[in-house]
């Protein structure tokens, strides 16, 4: 079941980053993912039975406008979503009240707003789902950064973006990330690391929520070292190897367990 999500998380990525820049050479996906060639032939075969690429002489390209290719955050939401709402919870008893907190977009943000829905926080997000989310109760004060909205997350991104966040402060900086390696963390897209910089820069603290299905993997885009980084959160499942990494590399690292039934 674990390699299976694995597999599927990668797949998911692969297209996303293809969706992205129209066209991904297979030495490109190998490289990134750390996996054989044979590997991203596989999953280029099947990506392109899905209907989201159409392979090419060494490597594959966007396939436009089909339904299978949005990788839209509703359709992302419930991946290892129990992993996620571990982690969402660890990462909501971090946050005290009547502060000011900086949420990035993603869906394991999001499950982290669904966590402080009806605290009394001020909220700063780059997020139009989680803006809705959180705005709907009168509790939480909501600021909305805006900016291109990219539309596969919903978050404001580009020059806009950093301009808002130039003149605003946090407590904390909530944010997740597409890989985390011993390297660092990654991002599928540049506009998305170059607000989640602007981002951290701002924030007193950095918490990082990442579920075990993304530790060792890469993406395009490094965003951070892991020393930059003051809290990872991750879940109980995540494999001893990574676990060596994290503790090994990272300030302080939690391990969310999941909730019981």
């Amino acid at each position: 079941m674990v390699a299976e999500t694995l597999i599927e998380d990668r797949r998911a990525k692969e297209s996303e980053m293809i969706s992205i820049k129209g066209f991904v050479s297979l030495a490109e996906l190998v490289q990134i993912f750390g996996v054989s060639e044979s590997t991203v032939r596989r999953d280029l075969e099947v990506l392109e039975e899905q209907g989201a690429v159409r392979r090419t002489y060494g490597g594959a390209v966007f396939v436009k406008d089909t339904a299978s290719t949005k990788l839209a955050f509703a359709e992302r939401e419930t991946t290892a979503l129990a992993e996620k709402r571990a982690v969402a919870r660890a990462v909501a008893e971090l946050i005290p009240v009547n502060q000011t907190v900086l949420i990035n977009g993603g869906t394991t943000c999001r499950e982290v707003a669904r966590m402080l829905n009806g605290r009394r926080l001020s909220v700063v997000t780059n997020s139009v789902p989680i803006a809705s989310l959180l705005s709907a109760d009168l509790v939480t004060e909501v600021t909305l950064v805006g900016g291109y909205v990219y539309p596969r997350t919903g978050v404001a991104l580009g020059p806009m973006a950093v301009q808002q966040l130039d003149s605003l402060h946090a407590s904390q900086l909530i944010l997740s990330c597409a890989g985390l390696t011993e390297d660092g963390a990654f991002n599928a897209n540049q506009m998305m690391v170059e607000v989640e910089r602007k981002m951290m820069g701002i924030a007193g603290e950095v918490i990082l929520a990442v579920d075990h299905t993304k530790l060792g993997m890469r993406s395009v885009a490094k965003l951070c070292d892991l020393a930059e980084v003051d809290v990872v959160v991750t879940n109980a499942e995540a494999a001893g190897e990574s676990r060596a990494w994290l503790d090994a590399r990272a300030g302080r690292v939690i391990y969310a367990e999941p909730e019981e039934s």
